[in-house]
């Protein structure tokens, strides 16, 4: 394990302790660099999510070494159930050599402090109420050296140092800015809003996703580009929310919030999805998709997670794909540690993009044109309608939209969205 060479410099700073930041750090740490995690929040702290996790994310989990079992307070799913068009299917998870067949659910607030703790006992060292500033730059190279940063209640000016930092600083990534890289306008962007219900459904073993989204306030009902969902959480309450793709004119000009209450009021009553039994207010964030931020590597800055758009276009998943690109970073930055010339280190570096696209650049391209598609309502409306009573295709639909399939050895499903991923474009 390298020395730290002081309190305040490391092989790696990861700014932000999401799932993408702390899993980066996790895996930095583990493999013997020193690593500095710098949260601008105190744990344990909240995040707009559903708090449903997919097989793909869970997968992630047991690779950290994370204990998932329901003591340590982990509820599991079985699968989807799918509701639109006056169709209703559940759907299991698909069997995988790949992947687990169950997903989890957890709150967000403790979720993320779990990944954060198991990067500190990996070895990585925490800075919480740390709020990271303007980069630190070389000013000859302009490559970045380290952060600013105010730490504590006191808002104590630090400085960071070291020779490669890694932005996992969520979708609005100041460091990222700093640095010049912006969003790409040409990439999807969603809007999540949800908040919390008392409920008797909050023991469902099945994530459930409403595919028509209907605005009924107006003198017009409206189907609006988008889907609902219900997570049971398993402790007497139920995440509720929205997502919203921007690839139409109703995402500036509605006020979600009071979507979200209209759609809530037009569930059964006894499922208790009223203002009264609602436990917290409605929050929303937004949804970074299908790379919305480039290169993922320059000038010693590392984007994972949020910070790079990773989020999937499909489905609006992020944390699976947070934690994943978080291990890939890792595992470039430990490989670039071990050459011996600035040159070389900056050759493994280039490589982190170019891992990326390979392995999700023509699944998000295919996502980008999904996206375009079903801004369209009257395409949503179809595709409901016709595809929920087809079970066959809705099994493949799940597999296609969950990113889930096996890479080798798969069925036909599999080799079918393997091969359209490999054709398309790696934008």
């Amino acid at each position: 394990m390298t020395e730290p060479l002081s309190e305040h410099s490391a092989d790696v700073i990861v700014v932000g302790a999401g799932p993408a930041g702390s899993t980066t750090a996790y895996y930095l740490a583990k493999a013997g660099l020193d690593v500095l995690l710098l949260e601008k929040t105190a744990f344990p702290r909240e995040k707009v999510c559903g708090d449903g996790l997919t097989p793909r994310a869970t997968k992630q989990l047991v690779a950290m070494g994370i204990d998932i079992s329901e003591e340590a307070g982990w509820l599991r799913n079985k699968g989807l159930r799918i509701i639109g068009g006056g169709q209703r299917l559940q759907l299991d998870w698909p069997e995988l050599a790949s992947f687990p067949d169950y997903g989890l659910v957890r709150k967000r607030d403790d979720f993320d402090e779990t990944l954060a703790r198991q990067a500190q006992k990996a070895g990585a060292r925490l800075y919480e109420r740390c709020n990271v500033g303007e980069p630190v730059r070389d000013p000859r190279t302009g490559h970045i050296t380290g952060v600013q940063a105010k730490l504590g209640e006191e808002k104590t000016p630090v400085t960071f140092h070291a020779p490669l930092v890694v932005a996992a600083d969520g979708n609005s990534s100041r460091l990222s800015l700093a640095m010049g890289l912006h969003r790409r306008e040409d990439r999807p962007m969603g809007v999540a809003v949800r908040t919390y219900f008392t409920s008797p459904r909050h023991d469902d073993d099945y994530l459930e996703s409403w595919l028509e989204l209907w605005d009924r306030r107006g003198p017009q009902d409206r189907l609006l580009p988008g889907y609902g969902w219900i997570f049971g959480m398993g402790d007497g309450t139920s995440n509720v929310g929205l997502g919203i793709l921007n690839s139409s004119s109703a995402f500036r000009e509605l006020d979600w919030r009071e979507v979200l209450k209209a759609w809530c009021a037009s569930m059964p009553e006894d499922w208790g999805y009223t203002p009264e039994n609602m436990t917290q207010p409605i929050r929303g964030a937004a949804l970074p998709m299908a790379f919305n931020r480039q290169p993922h590597y320059t000038k010693g800055l590392l984007l994972v997670g949020d910070a790079g758009g990773l989020v999937n276009p499909f489905n609006g998943e992020g944390i699976a794909y947070a934690m994943e690109s978080g291990k890939i970073a890792a595992d470039v930055v430990v490989q670039a540690a071990a050459r011996a010339t600035p040159l070389q280190r900056e050759r493994a570096l280039h490589q982190y993009p170019k891992v990326l696209k390979e392995t999700y650049g023509g699944y998000y391209s295919l996502g980008r044109a999904f996206v375009k598609l079903i801004g369209n309502p009257a395409v949503m409306k179809v595709a409901a309608q016709r595809g929920l009573t087809h079970p066959v295709l809705m099994r493949f639909t799940l597999k296609m939209l969950a990113n889930l399939t096996d890479p080798t050895g798969g069925d036909a499903m599999d080799r079918i969205i393997n091969g359209l991923s490999k054709v398309a474009p790696k934008a």
